[in-house]
Formats: C-alpha cells, sequence, structure tokens
C-alpha cells in the first residue's frame, strides 16, 4: 500500500510510523486513520520487525481531527461504522510488537488518545497533551475512557477529560502518562535507543504475551484468571528454545539470539 498521509520504514528490525502532513500540523483524517491501521499491522505481521515507533513529522505530533475539510460529514449512525481514532487505536492495542511513541509539540485530541495503548510514551518538554472533547462539544474516542484511567487513575482522568484543558509534558510525567521527557531535538533519539535496548535483548514472544497479558488480565475483578494463565504459561517453558536461550546467554554472559517468531510461536492456549 502507498501512503500518502504517513510514512513508513523499516531499519535494524524497528519499524518507524510517521504521521506525515507537518504542513497541517499532522492533523489527522480519516484517511490518515486507515493508513495508520494498515501500517500497524503491517509491522505485526513481520518477522523482521521487533518494535514499532510511532511519531510525528516536524514540530508537533498531531493537532486532532483536520475539520477543516468537514470530516465530519462522514459521520455515520449504521453500528458498522467505525470512527477514525478507533481505527488507529484498536490495530496499535491488538499488536503483538512493543510500541514507543515519540511525541513533540502538540498531542490534542486524537494526537493524545492515540498513543494511549503504546507500551512506552516519550514526550519532548515542549510537548501539550489535551483530551480537548468537551471544549468542542464531542466526546472522547479511540477508547480513551478505557485507556487512560488504567494509566493516570480515574481521578486524573476525570480532571483531564471533563475540564478538556491542556496538560504539559511535566505534568504528563508526574501522573504516569509519558514516562520520561527530553529535548524536543532530542525525543525520538531516545524513542530508537530504547527500541535498540529491545531489540537486543528482548525475546519477542515474551514481549507479545505480557503487553496482552497486562491490559487484558487488569480487567478481571480478580487474579484468577491471571493465576490459571500464569500455571499455563511457565509449564510451557520446558520446551520453550527461548527460554533456554534466555537462562544460557545470561549465564555465558553474552546478548540472547531469540528465535521464536510471533508469526507462529506464540502459545496456542493464550485466551485472547
Amino acid at each position: 500500500m502507498g501512503y500518502e498521509q504517513i510514512s513508513y520504514a523499516v531499519a535494524d528490525r524497528i519499524a518507524t510510523l510517521t504521521l506525515n502532513r507537518p504542513e497541517a500540523r499532522n492533523a489527522y483524517t480519516g484517511e490518515m486513520a486507515d493508513e495508520i491501521a494498515d501500517a500497524v499491522r503491517r509491522a505485526d505481521q513481520d518477522d523482521d520487525v521487533r518494535v514499532l515507533v510511532l511519531t510525528g513529522a516536524g514540530n508537533d505530533f498531531c493537532v486532532g481531527a483536520d475539520l477543516s475539510g468537514g470530516s465530519l460529514a462522514a459521520v455515520s449512525a449504521d453500528d458498522t461504522w467505525v470512527e477514525p481514532a478507533t481505527r488507529a487505536v484498536r490495530p496499535l492495542f491488538e499488536s503483538n510488537k512493543p510500541v514507543i511513541a515519540a511525541v513533540r509539540g502538540a498531542a490534542v485530541g486524537v494526537g493524545s488518545t492515540m498513543i494511549l495503548p503504546a507500551d512506552f510514551r516519550l514526550a519532548a518538554t515542549d510537548s501539550r497533551f489535551g483530551f480537548v472533547f468537551s471544549r468542542r462539544g464531542i466526546y472522547p474516542e479511540g477508547g480513551s475512557t478505557w485507556f487512560l484511567p488504567r494509566i493516570v487513575g480515574l481521578g486524573r482522568a476525570m480532571d483531564w477529560m471533563v475540564s478538556g484543558r491542556l496538560i504539559s509534558a511535566d505534568e504528563a510525567l508526574a501522573a504516569g502518562l509519558v514516562s520520561a521527557v527530553y529535548a524536543p531535538e532530542d525525543v525520538l533519539d531516545k524513542a530508537y535507543e530504547l527500541a535498540r535496548e529491545i531489540v537486543e535483548k528482548v525475546a519477542p514472544i515474551s514481549a507479545a504475551v505480557i503487553r496482552q497479558a497486562l491490559f487484558r488480565m487488569s480487567g478481571f475483578d480478580s487474579p484468577q484468571p491471571a493465576f490459571a494463565l500464569d500455571s499455563k504459561l511457565i509449564a510451557s517453558v520446558i520446551d520453550n528454545p527461548d527460554t533456554v536461550e534466555g537462562v544460557i546467554s545470561f549465564l555465558q554472559r553474552r546478548p540472547p539470539e531469540f528465535t521464536g517468531l510471533v508469526s507462529k510461536d506464540l502459545p496456542d492456549f493464550l485466551p485472547w
């Protein structure tokens, strides 16, 4: 698929998905949503990709929906219609590859909701986040009312979403929305530094299972389902070549060489 509003590249086992409308401050459109979804699934199906880095071209990550072209005209009351933020967020949530979001400048509306399923969110000192829906007379999107309270707590999510106010990088860091803040010129390099560490040291099957288990097990009202899943997972390591490699490489004090492929080696008993 040729992309018009994003760019996609793979190097050193790292896929980079860049929102690429810098002239419009990466304002979000339905076409961009569909391109992001395609690229995320493309990375997920590529065994050469270990990590996905999500970023934006220019000085802003994404200023929200592009309303200049009348994008709201595309809204449908049909039950089969999927709103544009969900089209991108759902495949990010379902991905078996770790996702690192590297944010500069404005990350407003969908610019904030899109990064919630990322495993790591890194921000520049000039970043500003905003769940501004209440100030536009609309509603949160992309499952953000599910993700945000799990990340920052219900009280903070209520504050940010009901008020619709802008959130500084420092406040986002203190609340746990982002894990680190860097100078604008450094944030993407730091994302790649983290991505390389994952590529070099982390088993892709383990990462896939862990990220999905964290998302899906936390919704239960007791740890019993996690206990049951953990027992199956730990029992499966006896025949797992990655487990053997992980232990031996640790004992030999050398980098691991994991061979498991997400495309075919995920445990077949996973409940998702």
